[in-house]
């Protein structure tokens, strides 16, 4: 059966099946995807395209998913057809809120773990965020038809955490096919069906949204109770808008239009909204002439990783502005401030979900828009107490004021969940502690792996924990974290002083302990990275008025005495003082050209 205008309204909200699929990045979410709606005939075998639901460059390359995408497809059970609406989520914890909205407009998920790997952090990640949503939660054991599948240590891992028992689990291997069907049996059977009212007012929940260049902003809608149609008014509680529905429809896969939509349905609805803010992620859409009870909000997505955008060539910022906000368009979850920089020009200071997202949304410049940019060393929200009570947030360590009116600083906190095989534990347990961690738990998944808990400060990871964890366990922890709100930390702003002058595009917030080692550290590579002058530079590292490091980068010097053949010594130590006066007088006057492969040097952090 073939989903139609026509037919649409026959699938009354208990022949409706809403649900997703949660995963760790690369445990096969995208391939099911692609084989529930292959099964269905929504997409066909012969025009099939691999891994449908990653529309991105950056996904088909990576593996990973960074936008959530939707489906509906036709199922049929026991001669009854059923409309089933896949939300397919992404993977990784920078992208949490993503999976939380997405869960939102679903009453069950597919919760899919590697027969190869088993559970990893991010598999308990999501399954706790759709367990606190109440969610129906069917465990899949993918990749079954791999050499190296161990179906019973999962299922035994399942067991332990989840509390599964084995005859509960569903066995699949979506790059061949085996066990889809069963998958979609049981999405019928084990997922409730919406508790919707198709005669009530029309209550909408706006889950998602994205901008296309030609019809402007495209929502995607879950109904609650009524019926959107095409030509209607409609209003939206939080945006306090009114808007008239010009299109109306499904995903199936591609957008498909129809006249109404119905409740317990999924689908996208547009309504002349020209940017991505005015659709609010979580805002409610009602008509006019019935007002409800709006959704509880989502938490707007706030940045938690801050790093500076610059162009390489100077003469590229408008191409560069250009490119950042065709790509917001589609993202509002990135903050974005004009900045200039005495080292690296005119550019923009962005605020990110975390460290994956600002690597994403660099790569996306940089395939889809052909730029070439330059990334600065990621930084993250401090909250500052002043000795006059106010309570102000800093994300730039140029902004950070004078000490002596600073009462306390605040650093963001995380609580990090991190699977490791045992025999790394030594090294992880040591990378914790480096990055002043403190352990809240340990235990053992099993005789060979075991999960850590710790409360580590967000700046200490936003640099080169992932990297470092990845090296020290040859590949095989696995990571996730949630912001756990904000401590007091012992904090200080470090200078770096070229001849006495700060240099502001170098300046560090950085842990009382790590000063002495980071400021000897970034002088050592800025005497490298610095080439010499006329007049000597001396590098110096400075919390207030205290020097804590000190590199020179010694002056070219001029052979002035090479002309005196004989003589007496007098009239050359005369032409070398004469030399010595004039560089001291260049010293005071001249600048010290840094050149940008400096700071390149510098914001690679090693």
């Amino acid at each position: 059966m073939k989903l139609s205008k026509e037919n649409l309204k026959s699938f009354t909200p208990d022949k409706v099946r809403n649900f997703s699929v949660i995963a760790h990045i690369d445990h096969g979410k995208s391939t099911l995807s692609d084989r529930l709606l292959e099964i269905t005939g929504t997409l066909s075998t012969r025009t099939k395209n691999d891994l449908f639901m990653d529309k991105l460059q950056v996904e088909k390359e990576r593996g990973i998913t960074v936008k959530a995408q939707t489906a509906s497809m036709v199922y049929e059970h026991k001669g009854e057809f059923y409309l089933l609406n896949l939300i397919d989520t992404p993977g990784h914890v920078d992208f949490s809120y993503e999976v939380s909205r997405s869960l939102y407009a679903c009453q069950g998920a597919l919760l899919l773990v590697d027969a190869c790997q088993g559970v990893q952090a991010q598999t308990m990640a999501n399954f706790y965020l759709a367990f606190e949503q109440d969610l129906t939660i069917l465990p899949v054991v993918n990749k079954i038809d791999m050499a190296n599948a161990d179906v019973d240590k999962v299922a035994r891992e399942l067991a332990i955490l989840f509390d599964y028992k084995k005859e509960e689990l569903l066995l699949a291997s979506a790059k061949m096919g085996i066990g889809v069907k069963e998958i979609l049996d049981a999405v019928v059977e084990r997922i409730p069906a919406p508790k919707a009212d198709i005669n009530g007012p029309l209550k909408a929940l706006l889950f998602d949204s994205w901008f296309d260049e030609y019809r402007g902003v495209i929502c995607l809608v879950t109904l609650e109770s009524g019926q959107m149609k095409k030509g209607e008014t409609v209003s939206l509680a939080q945006g306090g808008a009114r808007y008239e529905v010009l299109d109306i429809g499904i995903m199936y896969p591609e957008p498909t239009p129809t006249d109404c939509l119905y409740a317990g349905q999924v689908g996208y609805a547009i309504m002349g909204m020209k940017t991505v803010r005015e659709a609010r992620i979580g805002d409610t859409i009602f008509s006019p002439k019935s007002p409800v009870k709006p959704f509880p909000g989502f938490r707007p997505a706030k940045p938690m990783v801050f790093a500076g955008i610059f162009p390489i060539e100077n003469s590229e910022f408008e191409l560069l502005q250009d490119a950042i906000e065709k790509l917001t368009l589609n993202d509002a979850s990135v903050g974005i401030e004009k900045k200039s920089s005495p080292a690296l020009g005119l550019g923009f200071r962005c605020g990110f979900l975390g460290l994956l997202h600002a690597d994403v949304f660099k790569q996306r410049l940089e395939q889809e828009y052909n730029m070439s940019v330059i990334i600065t060393a990621p930084s993250v929200r401090y909250q500052l107490k002043l000795t006059n009570g106010n309570l102000i947030e800093i994300e730039n360590p140029a902004d950070f004021p004078e000490r002596n009116y600073i009462d306390e600083i605040y650093e963001p906190i995380i609580k990090a969940t991190i699977i490791v095989p045992t025999e790394y534990l030594g090294n992880i347990l040591d990378l914790c502690q480096k990055k002043r961690g403190v352990q809240l738990d340990m235990t053992y998944l099993d005789e060979e792996r075991v999960i850590l808990k710790y409360r580590l400060p967000l700046n200490e990871i936003a640099t080169d924990f992932y990297d470092k964890l990845k090296s020290l366990s040859s590949g095989y922890a696995s990571f996730d974290y949630e912001i756990a709100g904000y401590e007091p930390a012992d904090l200080v702003k470090m200078d770096i002083l070229l001849n006495g002058k700060p240099v502001d595009a170098l300046a560090v917030i950085t842990h009382k302990e790590n000063t002495a080692y980071l400021g000897r550290a970034l002088c050592e590579k800025l005497r490298k990275a610095i080439p010499r002058q006329l007049f000597e530079v001396v590098i110096q590292a400075a919390i207030g008025a205290n020097i804590i490091a000190r590199e020179r980068v010694a002056p070219l010097r001029k052979n002035v005495t090479a002309k005196c053949y004989g003589g007496d010594i007098s009239r050359k130590r005369k032409l070398l003082e004469k030399q010595k006066e004039g560089k001291k007088r260049m010293k005071q006057v001249g600048n010290v050209e840094v050149p940008q492969e400096a700071f390149l040097t510098i914001l690679k952090n090693d």
